[in-house]
């Protein structure tokens, strides 16, 4: 059996890559984008431009793997409203080029995971928090649309052609290793810049009263291999904590760790055009069909990203 991982050398594919590897998924083959570099691992690696529809299709062709996780995306709400166009290119575009591809492989019937985000939910009413699978999502950012059209795409393809797709819409991941684009990376790349004396001692931010679910990378790559082999196909599973903190809070974790004090100030620049106050997920769905749950403390992730960012400083 051989699977592939697109977009593996993002945040989230060096984990699933050392997920698979320890726990003998058999042969593994990667793609990448041609200007990225993937480093340290044995896998099989390719090039391969996502919106290039016939290099899609002559890898698929060409590999025919067994299972297929699609990591590949714009996956910054920040960016997607710098940048709308890239963020619709890469997550619709490039995921109709890759089922395209696959529909057309004649008597070729993998297994494909597509990976969403809790964004696409958008605007949560208070009683439909914590959100479920069959709420209807309500985007309420550039990247949550182009993950909501993909979710629809993954559904009308494995209704209309019969294709064994499963979708997961997951929520906030975090951990050491993410790039500072990202909240919780950007606080403790901060404070590890602070610490140093490389940045005065006063950290930036952006609205800290938004709540989100926020759950370890490590544990939510186990959810994605559990879900490729248990996940019904056709269906929508969330993956995430199944609990929702302020960034508020987030910072104030972060600041306990710091060895320095630090003065925070709130940087217009960093605030959205439009920010949903909560996003929380029910994990119910994918609990019962895999038996998964987080099992890595929100703290200990956030201590070890603070280290890995004094590492890097």
């Amino acid at each position: 059996m051989q699977t592939l991982i697109i977009g593996a050398a993002g945040f989230v594919g060096g984990y699933l890559i050392d997920h698979l590897l320890g726990t003998s998924h058999g042969a593994l083959a990667v793609t990448k984008m041609p200007h990225e570099t993937l480093s340290g691992t044995s896998v099989d690696v390719h090039d391969l431009d996502l919106l290039d529809k016939d290099a899609v299709t002559e890898l698929i062709d060409r590999l025919r793997p067994d299972r297929i996780y699609h990591l590949a995306a714009q996956s910054s709400v920040a960016l997607s409203w710098k940048n709308p166009g890239l963020t619709v290119d890469v997550n619709i575009k490039g995921t109709l080029n890759l089922l395209e591809a696959i529909r057309s492989s004649k008597d070729y019937h993998p297994r494909i995971l597509l990976i969403g985000s809790g964004e696409e939910y958008g605007y949560i009413r208070p009683e439909e928090t914590p959100v479920s699978e069959n709420t209807l999502p309500r985007p309420g950012n550039i990247y949550a649309a182009t993950k909501a059209s993909q979710n629809m795409l993954g559904s009308i393809y494995a209704r209309a052609y019969h294709m064994d797709i499963v979708m997961v819409r997951a929520f906030n991941h975090i951990g050491p290793n993410q790039a500072p684009i990202f909240v919780v990376a950007d606080f403790c790349r901060q404070v590890a810049q602070i610490e140093a004396g490389k940045k005065e001692a006063v950290m930036s931010v952006g609205n800290l009263e938004s709540m989100r679910d926020f759950t370890d990378v490590r544990d939510v790559v186990k959810a994605y291999a559990l879900l490729i082999e248990k996940g019904r196909s056709g269906e929508t599973y969330n993956v995430g904590s199944g609990h929702a903190v302020s960034i508020h809070q987030i910072l104030s974790m972060i600041l306990r760790h710091s060895t320095v004090p630090v003065h925070v100030r709130q940087d217009p620049a960093r605030l959205r055009p439009s920010d949903i106050p909560i996003i929380e997920a029910d994990i119910r769905k994918i609990r019962e069909a895999t038996g998964w749950a987080p099992a890595i403390p929100l703290e200990q992730t956030i201590t070890e990203t603070l280290n890995y960012w004094r590492n890097q400083i």
